[in-house]
């Protein structure tokens, strides 16, 4: 049922939330509103019109059974809390049933959600949070202030009377793409945003921390019936950038000569793995997608029927040892191994092996044997890891060259929780042969949150499970995730599948 959109009094601009300094990078576009040499102003001090009138709607979920999801866990070492992962009854549909309930929850989950994301750049200096190391990544100080501005300008600005926003400005310089919520600064020039500095930002994050935390309290039933499905929507959006905070700030350390360390915990040593066996998977129709009450993206639904062929599929991961076979093999030199465009981006790019592997000898780290480049900058290979930061088109050469394939995604999704199966949702993503596409039925959110999915549903390709990066309580069997196919900073892999059963 959709509800109501909700009208909201202009928002202003809290005097306290102003630094009186401008930026001093200058801008590309040409639009008044993102003028920022000479003192001109980025945009009104008050909340655009678009971002005051975002609808509110949220589409019920059917309840149905789903397959059982696992956490992800992070390297050990010192973390913030977690939140727990959530409950069947937790999601957007129990939301809608019994809003008062969640309050609390949800009220609980913020605190626990920002606290992680803090953890995570609470080791970075102020230099390091201003980085980008290139088009598609974006420094940390700005997934610090973005994840703040979803909530400013989806949740209080349309629902929060009265809610001053911290600044004005805010609303163009940390919109990521939302088309329906205004302008934004480009994304490849995020890394020239010198100011706001990152002790600014984190007041901003105060800002609307105290702001949320108190209309979570506060709201009437009304407002907060429909405001609570899109603060859910707001920390599984900030878990995602926690993820992207890691993957980000390693490749801007794998630019750097220095080669520093994230972590500055031990690492763990990866156990070896058992040979690879090939569970039997008879064909079939089978349920996929989410149709529970359980919170779920909206691309991971409806839930429908697939049909699969008989196959098999591995059950664990490709590992380090078993890729530097291919490497040694000279996979990376033979195009018939290829997709026409994956031996483009060989060739192009230069690739040689996995993004962060080091040959023996490499100038930056001399050393006998391979090396890896990771959180805990460089160590030795380990044979039994799993292979992380592939693209998809070196996983779909490596399955080539192996003599298998890449498992689709409904192959993945029916062999979750099956008998045998390891290595599911805790080490890498696992690319999948299948392109990113609308499931039947598919309807995105009502509001300018309906741009979150949908428009990317094109030249992209899924990926399944999780990896040492995803936040705990963030994974479930039904979760796609989706990236260009010349992807590799992700901490992404492969199993491999092969069609029929012995």
């Amino acid at each position: 049922m959709r509800r109501r959109r909700r009208c909201c009094p202009r928002v202003r601009s809290s005097p306290r939330g102003r630094s009186g300094r401008r930026g001093s990078s200058r801008c590309t576009s040409t639009s008044p509103r993102a003028r920022c040499a000479g003192g001109a102003a980025i945009a009104t001090a008050t909340t655009p019109a678009n971002v005051r009138s975002i609808s509110s709607a949220w589409t019920t979920r059917r309840s149905s059974s789903e397959a059982g999801s696992s956490a992800a866990r992070l390297p050990q070492g010192p973390r913030a809390r977690r939140p727990a992962p959530t409950r069947r009854s937790d999601g957007p549909g129990a939301l809608q049933q019994q809003p008062e309930a969640s309050r609390h929850r949800l009220a609980l989950q913020f605190r626990q959600v920002r606290a992680e994301t803090r953890a995570r750049t609470g080791g970075l200096s102020a230099e390091d949070q201003c980085v980008q190391s290139m088009p598609e990544a974006s420094p940390g100080k700005w997934h610090l202030a973005h994840t703040t501005w979803f909530f400013e300008a989806v949740v209080l600005a349309p629902h929060a009377p009265g809610y001053e926003a911290f600044d004005g400005r805010f609303f163009h310089l940390f919109n990521s793409y939302y088309e329906a919520l205004g302008s934004r600064h480009p994304r490849p020039q995020r890394g020239l945003l010198t100011r706001p500095g990152v002790e600014e930002v984190h007041r901003y994050r105060e800002h609307v921390e105290v702001a949320l935390q108190r209309f979570i309290e506060r709201a009437d039933a009304d407002t907060w019936a429909a405001a609570a499905p899109l603060v859910e929507l707001g920390l599984h959006h900030e878990q995602q950038h926690q993820e992207l905070i890691w993957t980000d700030i390693l490749h801007a350390f794998w630019c750097n000569p220095m080669l520093p360390a994230y972590r500055s915990d031990p690492a763990s040593a990866a156990a070896a793995p058992a040979p690879q066996r090939w569970l039997q998977r008879p064909g079939g129709i089978v349920e996929v997608g989410h149709g529970a009450a359980s919170f779920a993206f909206d691309n991971e639904t409806p839930r429908h029927r697939a049909l699969l062929a008989d196959h098999r599929i591995a059950d664990r991961l490709v590992t380090c040892g078993e890729y530097l076979q291919f490497v040694q093999d000279g996979g990376y030199r033979q195009p018939s191994l290829w997709l026409s465009d994956g031996w483009a981006a060989v060739q192009a790019g230069g690739w040689q092996a996995p993004l962060y592997w080091m040959a023996p000898g490499d100038p930056r780290a001399p050393a006998a044997q391979w090396q890896v480049f990771g959180l805990h900058a460089v160590r030795p290979l380990e044979p039994a890891a799993p292979v992380s930061q592939l693209s998809f088109y070196e996983a779909a050469a490596y399955a080539q060259w192996a003599g298998a394939r890449l498992p689709t995604e409904f192959e993945w999704e029916a062999a979750h929780g099956a008998p045998g199966i390891s290595q599911m949702t805790d080490h890498v993503w696992q690319w999948t042969r299948s392109s990113y596409d609308p499931y039947p039925g598919f309807r995105p959110l009502a509001g300018a949150v309906g741009e979150y999915n949908g428009k990317f549903m094109v030249g992209q390709v899924v990926l399944r499970g999780g990896s040492v990066a995803t936040p705990d309580g963030h994974t479930r069997a039904t979760y796609r995730n989706f990236f260009p196919a010349a992807a590799r900073w992700q901490f992404s892999g492969l199993r491999l599948a092969r069609d029929g059963v012995n």
